[in-house]
C-alpha cells in the first residue's frame, strides 16, 4: 500500500515493490542444526512412512563387527518415482498433505537426517516404476543445494535386499556418517546399541501406540556385515515394537473413570478432554517404563492419532508428586487454529491463554469440574500411599537374546538393580556334556548351539528365540551375576542343573524323533 505522510499511525507497513531471495547455500547448516533427538528424527522418518500408508517397516542398523556403520529404514509404503524423489528431496518445498496426513511442513526428512547424518540417501519404487534414488549430503547442500541420482543399478540392488518388506512399492531411507555411532569406541558397539535400541522402542513404542494398536507392524534389527555363511552377514538381533500405551490400565485408579471434560477454548469452541487416573503404584510398562513419572503427568496431545506430547501441564500449573496419576488425553483440532500449534520436531504444543482459561471453565456431563479432577486424581495417590506394599528384591535386568515383551513383564514386576549390566543370551559352542555356561565378566548365559535346533521345532531360530528356555534360565541364574567371590556351592548348582536339562534335551530329541517317524 502507499505511504501516506502525516498519519498518526500506519496500520500497514507501506511498501514500494518486491524481489524473490532464494535461500543462501548456508542455510544447510541451520537445516542440520535443528535440534532434533536420535528417536525424535527416527519417528519424523517413520511418520512419512505412515503416510506412505505402509503397514511393515524396519529401523535396521548396519554394523561390520565392532563398528556401527549406518542405519536404514525400510517401508512398503506406496514409494516414489523420480519425480516424488525430487520433491522429497527440494529443501523448502510445499506440499499439500492430506486431512489425516502425519506430515505438516515438509522439512522433516531433511532435517530430521541431516541433524544426525551427513549423508542422506532415499531409494524408492512404486507398483509402476523401477527404484530409483538421490542422495543429499551437508556438502553438497552448502554447493547450492546440489542433490546427486543414485546409480540404477545399486537402487534396484537395495531394493531386492529388503525384498522381505518390500515386495512390489516400497521405501528405503538410508542414514550414513551418522556422528553418534562414529563416538563409539571400540569394544563399546554392543552396549551402545542396547541402549539405543531400549530408547528407540521406548519412544516409537510410546508415540505410535495408536498406530502398533491398530495393527502397525513396526520392527528394530541388527545386522552385522561382517558375520554368517558365505560372507552375506547375518542378522544378530531383532525386536517388535509393542505399544506403549500411557492409558493402558486395567482398573481405573479412581471409580467412574476416565471422564470427558469439555473445554470452552475461545477462538477454538469446545475442546474434549479425556481425563484418567492410574491407580497407584502401577507396574504397567505404560505407566512405569515411558519417563519420569512426574514429567509424564499432565497432558497428552494426539494429532491424527500420533502423540505429540507426552505429559506436562503447559504453563497451567506445575507437576507436583501427588498428580503423577493424571493423565489427560487431548485430540488436536483437524483445523488450523492460533490457540493450539506443534512444533517442527512434532515433541511439544505451545498454548495461549486461551487454552489454560478453557481449562478453569471446563465441567463434565455431570457439573463435575476439571479441578475436581485434579483433587480426585491426589486423593487416589495418596490413598494408594497409605496401602502397604510388599518389596521385592531388585533383580540384574535381562538383556539381548530374551523377547522384548518378556523383558517389559520382568521390569513390570521385578525393581532393577542400579549400575548392573543387563543379562545377555547367546548360542556358543560348549562341551557335549554343558547346556549353558556363564560368562559372568561380559554379564552372558551361553547356550549350546548344539541343541538349538530342539528349541525351535528343528529350525535355526532368530536372536531372540526359545523365550520359554531362556526366560527359565534367566529366573535360575539371575542371582550368579554381580558378585564377588564364586562360591563352590554355586558351581556345584550349575554342575547339577547342567545335568538335569541335558536330560530334558534328551528327552525332547526323543520325542521330537517320534512325531517325525
Amino acid at each position: 500500500m502507499p505511504y501516506e505522510p502525516g498519519a498518526d499511525w500506519q496500520y500497514d507497513v507501506p511498501t514500494t515493490g518486491s524481489t524473490h531471495l532464494p535461500p543462501d547455500a548456508g542455510y544447510g547448516r541451520a537445516l542440520t542444526n535443528q535440534g532434533y533427538g536420535f528417536e525424535v528424527a527416527v519417528a519424523d522418518l517413520i511418520d512419512n512412512s505412515i503416510d506412505a500408508e505402509a503397514d511393515k517397516i524396519v529401523v535396521h542398523f548396519l554394523r561390520d563387527a565392532d563398528r556401527i556403520l549406518t542405519l536404514l529404514i525400510i517401508d512398503n509404503g506406496k514409494g516414489m518415482d523420480d519425480a516424488g524423489l525430487d520433491a522429497a528431496m527440494t529443501v523448502g518445498r510445499r506440499r499439500d498433505y492430506g486431512k489425516g496426513a502425519l506430515g505438516m511442513y515438509g522439512t522433516g526428512l531433511k532435517a530430521a537426517s541431516l541433524s544426525h547424518a551427513s549423508s542422506l540417501t532415499v531409494v524408492s519404487r512404486t507398483k509402476r516404476s523401477r527404484a530409483a534414488g538421490r542422495r543429499v549430503t551437508a556438502e553438497g547442500i552448502e554447493d547450492s543445494f546440489r542433490c546427486d541420482t543414485v546409480d540404477p543399478r545399486y537402487a534396484q540392488d537395495l531394493v531386492d535386499r529388503y525384498d522381505g518388506v518390500i515386495e512390489w512399492q516400497g521405501t528405503v531411507v538410508r542414514w550414513d556418517g551418522v556422528r553418534a555411532f562414529e563416538t563409539v569406541a571400540r569394544g563399546q558397539s554392543d552396549q551402545f546399541l542396547s541402549k539405543a535400541i531400549s530408547r528407540l522402542e521406548t519412544h516409537l513404542g510410546l508415540y505410535l501406540h495408536r498406530y502398533l494398536q491398530r495393527g502397525l507392524q513396526l520392527d528394530i534389527a541388527v545386522w552385522d556385515v561382517s558375520s554368517g555363511e558365505r560372507g552375506l552377514g547375518e542378522e544378530v538381533d531383532h525386536i517388535a515394537v509393542e505399544a506403549l500405551d500411557p492409558f493402558g490400565y486395567k482398573v481405573p485408579g479412581k471409580p467412574g473413570y476416565p471422564r470427558e471434560f469439555t473445554a470452552p477454548v475461545e477462538g477454538l469452541g469446545d475442546l474434549c478432554l479425556t481425563a484418567h487416573i492410574w491407580p497407584a503404584k502401577s507396574k504397567q510398562a505404560g505407566f512405569r517404563q515411558i519417563g519420569s513419572l512426574t514429567e509424564r503427568q499432565g497432558f497428552y496431545f494426539y494429532r491424527n492419532d500420533r502423540l505429540v506430547q507426552a505429559g506436562g501441564w503447559n504453563g497451567w500449573r506445575n507437576p507436583e508428586g501427588h498428580h503423577v496419576l493424571a493423565r489427560v488425553a487431548v485430540d488436536l483440532p483437524s483445523r488450523e487454529n492460533n490457540v493450539l500449534s506443534l512444533d517442527v520436531k512434532k515433541e511439544n504444543v505451545t498454548v495461549t491463554p486461551a487454552f489454560t482459561d478453557g481449562l478453569d471453565k471446563a465441567v463434565d456431563s455431570t457439573g463435575h469440574t476439571f479441578r475436581g479432577y485434579l483433587l480426585d486424581a491426589e486423593n487416589a495417590y495418596r490413598d494408594g500411599s497409605r496401602r502397604n506394599e510388599i518389596v521385592r528384591k531388585p533383580v540384574t535386568s535381562p538383556g539381548k537374546g530374551l523377547d522384548p515383551r518378556v523383558k517389559r513383564v520382568i521390569k513390570e514386576e521385578l525393581p532393577e538393580k542400579p549400575g548392573e549390566e543387563p543379562i545377555s543370551f547367546t548360542w556358543g559352542v560348549l562341551p557335549p556334556n554343558q547346556f549353558f555356561d556363564l560368562d559372568r565378566e561380559r554379564s552372558a548365559i551361553i547356550l549350546n548351539k548344539t541343541y538349538r535346533e530342539d528349541f525351535n521345532d528343528g529350525r535355526r531360530g532368530g536372536a531372540n528365540d526359545a523365550p520359554v528356555t531362556k526366560t527359565l534360565l534367566y529366573l535360575l541364574l539371575e542371582d550368579c551375576f554381580g558378585l564377588g567371590r564364586w562360591e563352590r556351592s554355586r558351581q556345584d548348582r550349575l554342575d547339577y542343573w547342567n545335568t538335569i536339562l541335558l536330560a530334558s534335551v534328551d528327552a525332547q530329541r526323543t520325542r521330537r524323533a517320534q512325531q517325525l517317524s
